[in-house]
């Protein structure tokens, strides 16, 4: 027998099995009508909101396979809108809500997004978008249909199919232009089926969604979570007294974040007065990029939280592969065991690794992964789509290395992206900017250690004859044209920039000497 798998699945089940037990808290300024006492949803509420939100999309005549556009902070509506749209056989497409306008409605013009629900922070600077719909979350009688009680029809009844696609994920890439990424049914269950499971989760656990649920659908944690009953805390805006404070409010157990969110974590916990909550119950996920071995010492040792590395990318869903203290780890000295556990980790249930022939340029050869959570291709791009999937391989643009245990240990990063904060930033993108300023000849952007961001974006130029430009002029150029995040945060002025014989810039070399001493060229 095969049944087939819908994101639904995983909210059905909580209704069926804990459907009275809050599912999800939001902020508490955020607008509680319709969301019960002081902005919590049970589980039954939040299914019940579902069915109203897509029975409003069948009275606005959008169809199966039509898309959906959300730009949003988290919020509880957000969580809603991953059943309300996708489950109903619509595809959702989560924007995330730091973008420009202007890349937003490249977006919304690009996935072809007939309504737009928008944040209500954004209202003013996103409020005139290319959609036929806008409506603004809180806003509930214009966001959902009348309940069924009150005269409401039901939603029209969608027959799943596992290869659909669910979402569109727009991620920055080795091109200017971001590329929607297709996650189709079959994606989301087996990445929200296997991260669970190798995470631990059970109907016991809190979940603070520190991690934007716009990124790769939250890594997933919406629909696992969900599926296990597990209550759900919003937050809003990264701050580390706050998490720490939710922890303790709440009972939190378990987060996912970027080591930048760690960090800020570590920074609150030296004014934190009395002892640190979650102590020996916190396991924080982390991905984006590895973290200093010292700052996994930092969380286990000042935080008391069990640190847990995975890596993935938004076209795997994300899950790739898991890393988790082991038994077998346990006797080893702090520093040693930490060491272990900044590797990437060993393949996630399911997914199989390989690498690409090493290069000149990289101890490692390109990682190269197969799984069911790899996703079903770009969004209107057949050509990108075939060159990613090429031999029946996803090919993830990193560079790495297996050990013999099985442990992959990114090494480099091949494509031009730029992680910052657990965002990825097109080099190209940035690099495109510059080169619009009228006192720029030649530019290079690359990624330089962070110890706060992991890694930051550096930009190398070159005036033209004649032209003058400061640090400040520049980065300023930038903001203005891009989001805050994407901007550099340093420049360096040089006469020339190394080139070779054909003309290429080689940004290995470029990148090299802010990296000296380094095993790894990512951080």
């Amino acid at each position: 027998m095969i049944v087939p798998f819908s994101v639904n699945d995983f909210l059905d089940r909580a209704l069926t099995v804990y459907g009275q037990r809050t599912g999800v808290v939001d902020e508490p300024e955020q607008p509680a009508e319709a969301l019960g006492e002081k902005g919590a949803l049970t589980y039954a509420q939040m299914h019940a909101l579902a069915r109203r939100q897509a029975a409003k999309l069948d009275e606005l005549g959008i169809e199966v396979g039509e898309r959906v556009a959300v730009v949003s902070h988290n919020a509880a509506r957000l969580l809603t809108s991953f059943y309300g749209v996708a489950g109903f056989g619509r595809v959702l497409v989560p924007v995330n809500f730091r973008l420009r306008p202007d890349e937003v409605r490249y977006i919304l013009e690009h996935s072809g997004a007939r309504v737009l629900y928008l944040d209500p922070e954004l209202v003013d600077t996103h409020g005139d978008m290319p959609v036929e719909h806008t409506f603004v979350l809180g806003q509930d009688e214009h966001l959902y249909a009348a309940a069924p009680e009150d005269g409401g029809a039901e939603p029209r009844a969608w027959e799943p199919d596992e290869n659909a696609t669910a979402y569109i994920n727009y991620t920055s890439g080795t091109t200017a232009r971001p590329k929607g990424v297709q996650i189709t049914h079959r994606n989301v269950w087996t990445n929200a089926v296997t991260f669970a499971m190798h995470a631990g989760l059970s109907d016991r656990d809190v979940y603070l969604h520190t991690l934007p649920m716009f990124h790769a659908n939250g890594w997933g944690m919406p629909f696992a979570t969900t599926g296990l009953g597990i209550p759900q805390i919003v937050l809003r805006k990264v701050d580390g007294a706050e998490i720490l404070r939710r922890v303790e409010e709440h009972g939190v157990t378990f987060m996912c974040a970027a080591p930048a969110v760690a960090n800020a974590v570590l920074e609150a916990a030296k004014d934190w007065e009395g002892p640190i909550p979650g102590r020996d119950k916190v396991r924080i996920i982390m991905a984006g990029a590895p973290p200093p071995t010292k700052t996994v010492v930092r969380v286990e040792e000042e935080l008391g939280w069990e640190f847990i590395q995975i890596y993935g990318l938004t076209e795997t869903s994300p899950l790739l592969t898991f890393n988790r203290g082991r038994a077998e780890w346990d006797h080893l000295p702090a520093e040693e065991r930490a060491g272990l556990l900044t590797r990437a980790g060993a393949p996630a249930l399911g997914v199989r690794l390989a690498l690409s022939e090493p290069t000149e340029h990289s101890e490692g050869g390109e990682v190269l992964a197969r799984a069911n959570q790899v996703l079903e291709g770009y969004w209107e791009q057949p050509e990108e789509s075939a060159r990613c999937l090429e031999g029946g391989w996803f090919h993830t643009g990193d560079g790495g290395t297996i050990g013999p245990d099985g442990y992959l240990t990114i090494s480099d990063r091949k494509k031009d992206v730029i992680i910052t904060g657990g965002e990825n930033v097109s080099s190209i993108e940035v690099e495109d900017a510059l080169f619009s300023h009228p006192a720029v000849a030649e530019v290079a952007v690359i990624g330089v250690p962070s110890e706060k961001w992991g890694e930051t974006i550096k930009a190398l130029v070159v005036l033209a004859p004649g032209e003058e430009a400061t640090e400040g002029d520049l980065i300023a150029w930038c903001k203005d044209r891009l989001a805050g995040y994407k901007s550099p945060t340093s420049i360096e002025f040089r006469p020339e920039l190394a080139r070779t014989a054909t003309g290429k810039l080689q940004k290995f070399k470029l990148r090299a000497p802010y990296w000296e001493g380094r095993t790894r060229q990512v951080n």
